[in-house]
């Protein structure tokens, strides 16, 4: 197989984007992304597409992206995997290139949830990630089915809501430098812990807020990647893990398998250990879910996430800073962009120009979570180092 590497990436803010439809957006990310390609990107030179998008009231999203980017003579494939439809997008592109069959690839992500017109879909999506007879019906949607875990994790660890709080402070903080972000502003443990709950143990500042944007990046071909930049960022290794759907099929609420299985395949594929990550952007769509997450990918051992947390191991000027970007917490989450925004935080990252740089990051890992817990997505990838 070929490398693959990231030479361009770029997005929207995530916000509230009331008056931009899709047909807006992506133009815009694309055009940041195109912009930071070093040598220069030709529209010509993409051979295909991928574009990741739980769906849109603008209509067909495929051909809102050729036709909204002038691209109608390339194929361009849509992908959707829940809260995994980012990375899921990006691997089946780097499968694409890796095989030989193009040497020059486009992967966005774009949603838009915040419009009047969206809200049927939002419930339509919740439907479609949940299982039918017991789950939706129950009123088992995204937040309620993570409080579960999270309330079991809560329970069986020495992890207490204290230690969400501070995951929320963490991600606020690292959010207020971001100019992507759309929640931009610090808050403390004490006002996470007594803002207004939502479901229980997750209050307003344990959830991340609904909002509209896109993301691209290009993706190359070892055979090609000198004549684009001379600091490409490398995509060492993929993963995509499932796990049931009903929380009745599962047979431990305080791990997340398909995280689990995921991070397996990726580290597998890049010859990496947990250990070799300097830098990672963890879903956090809910706070718990990025504690847990410290352990689902191998940061922590068993039940002992909140050491990480205590520690400051996952500020920037830690260990392992996670989230630098303020995660989804504070950047939002507009699913299908989700993963590729993460990636593009981890490309400025590993090329030293993000705004809370990690300092020397050279290893960087991208995780989502979704479908709510039955599906997870692991990238790796490596900087151009000195």
């Amino acid at each position: 197989m070929k490398r693959v590497a990231i030479v361009g990436a770029g997005m929207t803010p995530f916000a509230e984007h009331f008056a931009l439809g899709i047909k807006d957006l992506l133009p815009i990310a694309f055009a940041e992304c195109a912009g930071s390609v070093d040598k220069g990107l030709d529209k010509s030179d993409l051979q295909a597409a991928w574009l990741g998008s739980m769906g849109t009231t603008d209509g067909f999203p495929s051909g809102i992206l050729a036709d909204s980017l002038g691209l109608p003579d390339i194929p361009v494939t849509r992908v959707e995997n829940s809260c995994a439809t980012g990375h899921d997008a990006l691997r089946n592109a780097v499968f694409g290139i890796a095989s030989g069959a193009v040497d020059v690839a486009l992967v966005m992500g774009a949603d838009k949830l915040r419009e009047t017109a969206s809200k049927d879909i939002l419930w339509e999506w919740e439907a479609m990630a949940r299982d039918m007879a017991w789950d939706y019906p129950l009123g088992v949607i995204a937040p309620a089915g993570f409080a579960l875990h999270v309330r079991r994790y809560l329970h069986d660890s020495p992890a207490t809501r204290e230690h969400l709080a501070m995951v929320a402070v963490k991600n606020h903080r690292h959010g207020l430098n971001n100019p992507k972000a759309r929640l931009r502003f610090e808050i403390t443990v004490e006002q996470a812990l007594e803002a207004p709950m939502v479901v229980s143990p997750f209050g307003m500042y344990d959830c991340a807020p609904q909002s509209d944007g896109a993301a691209a990046l290009v993706l190359v071909s070892e055979d090609v990647v000198d004549r684009y930049t001379d600091r490409p960022v490398w995509v060492r290794g993929v993963g995509l893990g499932l796990d049931s759907v009903m929380h009745q099929h599962k047979r431990d609420m305080t791990s997340f398998p398909a995280t689990v299985r995921a991070a397996k395949q990726a580290f597998g594929m890049a010859g990496l250990t947990p250990a070799d990550i300097d830098v990672a952007e963890v879903h956090d769509f809910f706070t718990g879910i990025e504690l847990m997450s410290y352990e689902d990918l191998g940061f922590a051992d068993r039940f002992e996430a909140f050491k990480l947390i205590e520690s400051g191991a996952t500020n920037v000027g830690g260990t392992l800073p996670v989230n630098p970007s303020g995660g989804l917490n504070t950047r939002g989450h507009p699913p299908g962009a989700t993963g590729i925004a993460q990636c593009v935080e981890l490309f400025g990252q590993l090329r030293g120009s993000a705004a809370n740089q990690v300092e020397g990051a050279r290893i960087g890992l991208g995780h989502n979570l979704g479908g709510p817990t039955a599906v997870a997505a692991v990238t790796i990838l490596e900087g151009p180092g000195e």
